[in-house]
């Protein structure tokens, strides 16, 4: 009765099937993840924090994520930052010495201004504020901080290997004044960078290296999904649990 009702008022429909009704159906929001896995890229930046997860990049995930990020699709934020609590969570799990209420702050990767206002609005950070209220309804002590600003533009990414990925994305971010602030409230927080989809890995390396610039210590990335490679990706050493395989190919 709700789904028609929503019909009938907003002529809704489910972002990923088109059924009539709410923007996710209940269908289709069953077969979303429920937990998330680590996720190294093949070939990985050197000095990548751990990263995880939630699921990947393709199939319902692929489009849930481009509904909200380039068709304005603000309602999927929810269902979005619960993939990424997933993520934070797995990552809280696996991290050592974590002691009761230390915080967490999730710093989602930057939009450029520009970007965000052909948009209407900046989706990484929607997304990662849905899942810090996710977390906190879990008892995880999590918050959102915009430190990461863009400083420089970076050329298309589209048809870059990840080595060029990595040159065409060195110095495009920096950790603004608010780093000061973060490390003497709280010099103990544990500092995830946050972002939608995974690919190289170059684009949370760079966020990361600004965070580190700044005196922050990185705990880990924590991602809505990431690309899956065709061919079985080789572990690295000193890795924890099942590693999900990625995709050269660039989105």
């Amino acid at each position: 009765m709700l789904d028609a009702c929503l019909d009938l008022m907003l002529g809704s429909s489910c972002a990923a099937c088109g059924r009539p009704g709410r923007l996710l159906c209940g269908r289709c929001a069953d077969d979303l993840p429920h937990g998330a896995t680590v996720c190294w890229p093949t070939p990985c930046p050197p000095g990548l924090a751990e990263p995880f997860a939630a699921g990947e990049y393709d199939g319902l995930l692929k489009v849930l994520v481009n509904a909200h990020k380039e068709r304005g699709q603000f309602a999927l934020a929810r269902p979005l930052g619960t993939l990424l609590a997933h993520a934070v969570l797995e990552l809280m799990n696996r991290a050592g010495g974590v002691r009761d209420g230390q915080p967490w702050l999730l710093v989602p990767v930057p939009s450029r201004g520009p970007v965000v206002r052909a948009r209407g609005h900046d989706p990484m950070l929607r997304v990662t504020r849905h899942a810090a209220g996710v977390l906190r309804r879990w008892g995880r002590p999590a918050r959102v901080t915009g430190l990461l600003r863009s400083v420089s533009v970076a050329r298309d990414q589209a048809g870059l290997h990840a080595e060029e990925r990595a040159v065409n994305l060195a110095g495009t971010m920096a950790a603004g004044g608010g780093a000061g602030r973060v490390r003497h409230r709280w010099p103990d927080a544990w500092i995830v960078v946050a972002d939608d989809v995974l690919t190289t890995g170059s684009t949370a390396r760079e966020a990361q290296r600004a965070l580190e610039l700044s005196g922050l210590r990185v705990a880990g990335i924590a991602t809505v999904a990431a690309t899956r490679r065709r061919s079985r990706a080789v572990p690295r050493p000193g890795d924890r649990g099942v590693s999900l395989p990625f995709s050269d190919r660039g989105d």
